[in-house]
This record gives structure tokens, sequence and C-alpha cells, in this order.
């Protein structure tokens, strides 16, 4: 077969654009999945400047609210090879709106829970829907961009996430001293559904469906090379790690500023959401300054794992911070901390580098357990050492300390930054 023809097959359904996609139209979606990051993360982190007031109203301890916290990454965690799996296989438009819907409703939903078990329910279910967020965008992604330009947009719509912590450590407090928590959640999961009306006008069906649907062998054959391969183990290892110093940050910070550094509702979300952005801000300049330096003839494995080891060295920030005599600080340093996120576009283009091209979705599913079962532990974890220190040094410690040992995996387990080989493949099957 003439190696040609299949480059510039690849090329056409995972690379610049599918034809007859403008570049006006791929943005446009990128900026919807940067719209839909932020809805995501604004409907999942609600609970966490919440907290405070729900606590208050059903009685809750430290490792009660850490139950809750870590409730939502359940289902979230276990949906991630399923739903890369759907993501590979069936229509992008709808899969995604569906899922999208799913977790609106589940959102607003929850300002009518009465009791912990029926709010637990409620961030299962919120979870699920929301597992679609990182497959199906990378899924997306690689089909709209070729290997070298992925890095912004991958950093652009994952920046989303950031900013939706943004506005709602601005937004959500005030919602909360005003409305309380129950009206907060319904106005915030029902609003959302406006999204879906610009999804469905811009979202290109060329993208939408896939080219042809493999039988079911070579369904297997994909699950087998997701589970062996070196680059997937590493990237796995590598993102628990780094899931794990997020998700402290993202559900114990709101209430570390309360609790522990006595600031207001409404200090406390504002202050949180400072690291918030600046990791969020982060994230598309490291994207950016990969691809430009690759672009210049720089080695994309040196170069990506270079500004991932990088950022994760600001991740110790927050040992001095948790020791800081003063609230103010301790902010500094865990806004600095925030740096960290320079590192997450590239983590989303390795894997993208790494995947066969028609397995992105089930590789990302694979990255996002891994992750996620850092976000399942982070909060427990948080909540036992709180409740057995009385502090949250520890915890502190802890997390920073597996962000850098996470850096072994990407530079001793991954290797180059390319797919297996043809032969690598026709071995696993």
């Amino acid at each position: 077969m003439d190696s040609s023809g299949v480059t510039r097959t690849n090329f056409e359904l995972i690379g610049t654009g599918p034809a007859g996609v403008t570049n006006a139209r791929r943005w446009a979606v990128v900026w919807l999945l940067f719209a839909a990051s932020l809805i995501n993360y604004l409907d999942r982190a609600t609970i966490s400047f919440a907290l405070p007031l729900i606590s208050l109203d059903l009685h809750l301890g430290p490792e009660t609210k850490g139950l809750l916290l870590s409730a939502f990454f359940w289902s979230y965690t276990a949906m991630q090879v399923p739903i890369g799996l759907i993501v590979d296989r069936l229509n992008l438009l709808w899969v995604y709106a569906g899922a999208f819907a799913l977790w609106s409703l589940a959102q607003g939903l929850t300002g009518l829970a009465g009791t912990l078990g029926v709010l637990i329910l409620l961030r299962i279910l919120l979870g699920t829907g929301e597992s679609i967020y990182l497959p199906g965008g990378l899924r997306i992604v690689s089909r709209l961009f070729g290997p070298s330009e992925r890095g912004l947009p991958s950093g652009l719509f994952d920046f989303g996430t950031r900013t939706g912590l943004v506005f709602e450590g601005i937004i959500i407090p005030w919602l909360l001293v005003h409305f309380g928590w129950r009206d907060t959640f319904v106005f915030v999961g029902l609003t959302a559904f406006l999204w879906l009306i610009p999804w469905f006008a811009v979202f290109p069906q060329k993208v939408a469906k896939r080219s042809e649907k493999p039988p079911l062998p070579q369904t297997r054959r994909r699950m087998r090379i997701a589970h062996f391969n070196r680059n997937l183990l590493g990237i796995c290892l590598g993102f628990f790690c780094f899931d794990y110093f997020w998700y402290l940050m993202l559900t114990w910070l709101p209430d570390y500023l309360y609790e522990a550094r006595h600031l207001s509702i409404m200090k406390a979300g504002i202050y949180a959401a400072i690291p918030y952005a600046v990791f969020g801000l982060s994230e598309p300049v490291g994207g950016w300054i990969s691809d430009r330096l690759v672009r210049r003839g720089w080695d994309e494995t040196r170069t990506r794992k270079g500004i991932i080891s990088f950022a994760f060295m600001f991740g110790l920030l927050i040992i001095p911070a948790a020791m800081a005599r003063t609230a103010g600080t301790a902010v500094i340093l865990i806004v600095c901390a925030g740096l960290v996120g320079l590192a997450s576009a590239n983590l989303l283009v390795m894997l993208q580098s790494c995947a066969p091209p028609d397995e992105v979705g089930v590789w990302t599913g694979f990255q996002n357990m891994a992750g996620n079962i850092g976000g399942i532990a982070a909060p427990l974890i948080t909540g036992f050492l709180i409740e057995w220190t009385g502090s949250f040094l520890s915890a502190f410690i802890l997390a920073p300390a597996l962000l850098i040992s996470g850096q072994l995996a990407f530079w001793f387990i991954v290797g180059k930054l390319e797919p297996p080989a043809p032969d690598e493949v026709l071995e696993a099957r």
C-alpha cells in the first residue's frame, strides 16, 4: 500500500480538518467545548463552595464531607473507559449533547435534595454525565487539528474548566448568600441547557459521524492495546499524580480558606478563584509554547515532558502555604502553585500523540479514569487526615509529593511521543 496515501487518509480524518470544515468553524467548536468545560466545572465544584452551608444544614463532619465530595468521582471514574469507547464509535454530536443534558439536570435537582443519601445519588448522576468532558473533547480536537497544532486548542478547551471555577468563586458565593444553596443549584443547573442551542447549530456533521464502523474483533484488539501499551501505562500513572494534586485544590481549597484561615464565604470564594484562574490561564499558554517550539524543530517528546516537569515543581509551594502565619501569604503561595497548569495541555497532547488515531477516546478514558482515582482518593484522604491530625498540613504535603513523583512515570515509562507502529498493533492482535 502506498504510504503517502495512508498519510493523506489519516490526515483527512484527524488532521487539520475534514473536508468542508472551515477554520472558523473548527475554532467555533473549540470555543463551545470551552463553554461546556466551564459549565462542567462550575456544576462540579458548586458543592465545594456551598459545603459550609450544606454541612450546617445536614450536620456533616469532616469525614462525611469528604464522603460527599468523593461521591461524584465514583461514577465519573467508572464511566471513563465506557464513554471513551462510546465517543470512538457513536455520533459525537448527540453523545456529547445527551451527556451535557444529563449532568445539567442532576445539578438542578441537587437543590431539591433533602438528605445526604439523595445528595450522594445526585452527585453520582452528575459524575455519569460529566464523564464525557475529556474523552469527548479530546476526540473532537484530534479530528479537527493536526499533531503539531493540538496544544493550543487542547489547552483552550480545558481552560474552560478553570474559568468555570473563577466565575464560580465570584458568582456562587453571591448566590449562596442571597438565595441559599438550594436555589443556587437549581438556577445553575437549569440555565445551562441554553448551551445546547449553539451546539446543534455549529457542530459539523462530518466530525460527528465515524467514517466506518469497525467489527467487534477490532474493538477487542483496541482494548488489548490500551491495556498493555507502555506509553498508556506511564501516562495513566503520571495523570493520577497530577489529578490528585488538582482535586485537592478543587474540593478542599474553599473549605480550607473558610475553616483554617477564617475567611468569610465571599472572601473564601474570591481567594479560591485566583489560583484557579492562574491554573486555567497557564493551560493554553503551556500548550502554545510547546506548539511553537515543536514547529521550530524542537524535539516534541523532550519539549512537552520538559514543560510538564517545570510546571509540576510549582506544586511544592502549597507546603509553605499550609505553614504560613497569615492568610494573605498562604493565598499568594497557593496562587503561585496554580502555575502547575502549564502542564495541562501538554498532558493532553501527549496522549493524542501516543494513541492510535482511532482510539483517542478510549485512551483518554483510561487516562482520565486513572486520574480520577485521585479524584476519589484526594477528598477522602484529606478528610481523614484533617480528622486525624486536626490540620491541613499533612494533606498539603502528600499532594505535591505525589505530583513530583509523577514526573518519573513521564520520563522513565512513557517513551517517544508517537502512535504504536503497525507491527506493534499487529502483534497485539
